[in-house]
C-alpha cells in the first residue's frame, strides 16, 4: 500500500479498529425501496449469464456518473448484491476490490464490472 501523498513522500496510514459491517450501522429492520426493487431487477436482466470459478475472488468495478458529487462507494454495496444473486457467489469471498468513478453524460451512465479468481 503506498498510502498517503504528503508533497513527495508517501505516508501509510493504518489505525487499529475493528472495521464495522453496514449490518451494524442501523437499528432495525431495513427494507428495499421500490427503486432499488426495480434496480435490482433490471440488473440480474442486463448482466450476462456466465459461470464464475471458485474463489478467492477480484473484484473491478467502474461507475459511470453523470454527477461527480456521487460518492464512489454508494453503489457498491446494492451491485455486488445483486451480482452474489446472479452469479451464486457469497461477496465475503472477494479479497481485493478496485472501484473507479468517471465522469459522464447525464442519461448515459453506466456500470462496468469484472471478476476474476486468484489463483
Amino acid at each position: 500500500m503506498r498510502g498517503q501523498n504528503i508533497g513527495n513522500m508517501f505516508m501509510e496510514i493504518k489505525i487499529d479498529i475493528k472495521p464495522l459491517s453496514v449490518n451494524f450501522a442501523w437499528k432495525g429492520r431495513r427494507f428495499k425501496t421500490d427503486k432499488y426493487k426495480q434496480y435490482e431487477r433490471d440488473c440480474l436482466f442486463l448482466l450476462p449469464r456466465f459461470t464464475i470459478g471458485k474463489p478467492p475472488y477480484k473484484i473491478y468495478l467502474e461507475f459511470g456518473f453523470s454527477n461527480m458529487g456521487a460518492d464512489i462507494d454508494n453503489p457498491v454495496k446494492l451491485f455486488l448484491d445483486i451480482t452474489q444473486k446472479k452469479y451464486n457467489f457469497n461477496d465475503k469471498d472477494i479479497i481485493e476490490a478496485h472501484i473507479k468513478k468517471v465522469k459522464t453524460e447525464k442519461g448515459k451512465e453506466y456500470i462496468k464490472f469484472e471478476i476474476q479468481t486468484i489463483e
